[in-house]
């Protein structure tokens, strides 16, 4: 599916056309001689050439083939098709096999890939691909403090990952060296690119033209293999007059927050922005390519069709405040008020935090210090703790050298680590006790219930950075600063004047402390160890395969009632030190999902004891008595995080079906690739036909085909059956994963 969002003139913005009518006349086509003598680098870490000879010559079969207009979306995929001669092309249908540029691993999900990877026997990845560790810091005291701290606690993760980096040709980002997305958009995005990275908020780079796109660990591990990756999906692309009034960093921001809407990935026609980021970033050599190929790889063709067209009109929007527990509520900062009072909200706010991956650019950073610095000029600071992540080592360098950090730590503000730090959870918060209600604002991307410092009672609401710190200033979500009065120190009243940053640094940017290190040339020698005693890591075992009969009487482990995301499948925070070890983190399977049998979390019936005890320990117990279990679920299961751990630990403890209302993209992808069979009701009311003491079993396993319903029975405990209809989206590829027990089994098997 391409979705196409139009985005009209901000009133009072300047706005150009990218490049000059001769350039665009001179650069309409690019002769295959030209691009080969070329040869510019991906990156300054590749050797790798920008691949657009290739991209181009692909396009042209595509092109030649389908006969008709092609969206941007549809030329960076269908340009980086495998088999652009034979490959099936229906849009929104066919399962495209692709063939990605890069690969992208945050460090908690890197762990699980390269035990994959490890476990799969091959030498080197097939494409350039790094590690980021950005996931493991806690914020407790402070930048420098957090991270030493951070470096001890998991020197042996560290290691293993260095390690693993080095053996088998894996650039590896040391902690410190900021968030895998901030890396990704100042280093390695280009417009054009096919990446994929083990993060849901990948989508962040198609503020630099590519698509990016989240995925598990097991999907990294096919591209690093050399295997073609299957993609069915649904874009976001962004074009019109108004992309020139934002910057490259803020189509980035927009595009990460497009994993909020369900797009498998967002992004922008290359633009001067763009080009003008690419030059602050050092990589002028790549925008002056991009243009060479602008007109026929990196815009839409005339009279490309969309499945959807959206106009957005920026002069009209009224900046928004989006929650408590979703991102998806959004309350207009006129109303944010009164939707707070008439909800029982906590008015008063306890915490402002910037940053992270969607809000920690340059401009984010000076922006808000405009705000801090008319406030502090009236003689007054952020009324409430105001804490600030840095998106990577340069941002801070940077901000640091301009003062800008300076200005915020004054206003009261403390910088944190260039890492993830509470957007994710890793926060060892002390002001308010676990069950107490209460408020912070955030310029985060995600609010779900727990998700910043593990307390459900904490109403977390996600906006701008700017708005962060206005609402800091006063304290409390009643407050309009389009429209509100402050008091400053001497008893005088005044307004905010719009905020203003500078969007690239006029000094150009500081790169700070150098935390990349290359992988040798030659890995055979490099050793990777894992302690088997290790409580931090674990090699893996294979999955078993499936044995060719039908899955009968099955027991329920769980009926999810409501919201079930990978947060409450496989809870992050704390759990996040076991990421590579998949028999500990398998403790936290669905301990904050709700028990539809008696509304409360992490408390199930034992079908064979009768006793109630908590998800893991019941599911560990049915697993020793060699039973097979089952879980139920709700709408849009398995919604947020990429993180695989989410299929792999239902997997491990003897799950072997998840059948739900409808699936988010990225799990149910992952669910497949763990050899679990995804299922969603052909007729959702089913859902309420299943009780926790009920047998399920499917039925004709032998004949499973693509878009053929599964049958499933339904034994009630009175003896009673009942018989309904399961969908899957598995293609034959995918069933082949399933008849092997995991697509890494398959893989093995395929390899002999």
């Amino acid at each position: 599916m391409a979705y196409c969002m139009r985005v009209l003139h901000r009133q009072g913005s300047k706005t150009s056309s990218l490049f000059s009518n001769d350039i665009q006349a001179r650069c309409f086509h690019v002769s295959p001689l030209a691009a080969a003598a070329s040869k510019v680098a991906m990156s300054k870490f590749d050797k790798d050439p920008l691949p657009y000879e290739k991209l181009t010559k692909t396009l042209g079969i595509i092109k030649k083939r389908l006969g008709r207009p092609l969206t941007l979306s549809e030329k960076v995929l269908y340009s980086h098709i495998d088999q652009p001669e034979t490959q099936e092309i229906v849009r929104g249908t066919s399962y495209l096999r692709l063939r990605p540029d890069r690969v992208a691993m945050q460090d908690a999900t890197a762990q699980m890939a390269m035990l994959q990877f490890i476990s799969s026997g091959l030498k080197k990845v097939a494409v350039p691909s790094t590690i980021h560790c950005d996931h493991l810091i806690e914020a407790q005291i402070g930048g420098a403090q957090d991270l030493a701290r951070a470096k001890d606690l998991n020197k042996e993760v560290y290691n293993f990952l260095g390690s693993a980096s080095n053996k088998y040709g894996v650039g590896f980002w040391k902690p410190g060296s900021g968030i895998i997305h901030q890396i990704i958009l100042e280093n390695y995005a280009f417009p054009g690119l096919l990446m994929i990275g083990t993060d849901s908020h990948t989508p962040n780079g198609g503020g630099l033209g590519g698509l990016c796109i989240g995925v598990g660990g097991a999907d990294a591990v096919d591209v690093m293999a050399n295997i073609p990756w299957e993609l069915k999906c649904a874009i976001v692309e962004y074009h019109g007059p108004g992309c020139d009034s934002v910057s490259c960093t803020g189509m980035a921001t927009i595009c990460n927050m497009g994993a909020e809407i369900g797009a498998t990935t967002s992004l922008f026609l290359f633009n001067q922005r763009m080009a003008d980021y690419l030059r602050a970033t050092n990589r002028g050599d790549i925008a002056a390519e991009a243009q060479k190929y602008q007109d026929v790889l990196l815009t839409p063709d005339k009279g490309a069709e969309y499945d959807q067209v959206i106009d957005i009109n920026l002069s009209t929007l009224e900046p928004q405040v989006n929650g408590p527990f979703t991102p998806d509520l959004g309350n207009p900062i006129s109303k944010l008020g009164d939707n707070a009072k008439k909800a029982g909200w906590p008015v008063d706010i306890k915490v402002g935090l910037i940053g992270s991956c969607t809000n920690s650019s340059y401009e984010d950073m000076g922006r808000c210090a405009n705000i801090a610095k008319e406030a502090m000029k009236h003689g007054i600071k952020s009324k409430i703790p105001f804490n600030v992540t840095p998106g990577s080592e340069q941002i801070r360098a940077t901000i640091e050298r301009d003062g800008i950090s300076q200005v915020l730590t004054e206003f009261g503000g403390t910088v944190l680590a260039n890492a993830c730090g509470p957007c994710i959870g890793q926060w060892d918060r002390k002001d308010v006790k676990k069950g107490e209600k209460n408020t912070i604002v955030t310029s985060y991307n995600r609010n779900f219930t727990g998700r910043n410092d593990a307390n459900p009672a904490t109403h977390c609401f996600v906006t701008s950075p700017e708005l962060v710190t206005a609402l800091s200033i006063a304290g409390r979500l009643d407050f309009n600063p389009l429209t509100d009065e402050l008091e400053g120190s001497g008893g005088k009243k005044f307004k905010l004047s719009p905020p203003f940053g500078d969007e690239l640094p006029s000094n150009g940017f500081d790169p700070g402390q150098d935390t990349y290190t290359a992988a040798v040339a030659d890995g055979s020698k490099v050793k990777v160890d894992v302690d088997p005693k290790s409580q931090r890591l674990q090699l893996l075992e294979p999955f078993d395969k499936w044995d060719g009969r039908d899955l009968e009487d099955m027991t329920v482990l769980i009926k999810v009632k409501g919201k079930c995301t990978t947060d409450h499948i496989s809870a992050a925070g704390p759990w996040l030190k076991y990421r590579g070890h998949l028999d500990n983190i398998s403790n936290n399977m669905f301990i904050g999902a709700t028990n539809a049998e008696n509304g409360e979390m992490n408390k199930i019936k034992n079908q064979l004891t009768g006793e109630w005890g908590a998800v893991p320990d019941v599911a560990r117990h049915y697993k020793a008595k060699g039973i097979k279990w089952v879980a139920i679920g709700d709408d849009n299961y398995g919604e947020g995080s990429s993180r695989e751990h989410a299929a792999l630990e239902p997997r491990h403890l003897g799950g072997r079906a998840i059948i739900v209302k409808s699936f988010a993209r990225i799990h149910e992808t992952n669910l497949k690739k763990q050899g679990l069979l995804p299922l969603t009701f052909a007729n959702p009311s089913d859902y309420d036909k299943i009780q926790p003491t009920d047998k399920i079993s499917l039925k004709g396993l032998d004949n499973l085909s693509p878009g053929k319903p599964v049958e499933c029975q339904i034994k009630h405990k009175d003896g009673t059956l009942e018989k309904i209809l399961l969908n899957h989206s598995l293609n034959e590829l995918q069933i082949g994963w399933f008849r092997a027990g995991s697509a890494l089994n398959r893989m093995k098997e395929v390899s002999v």
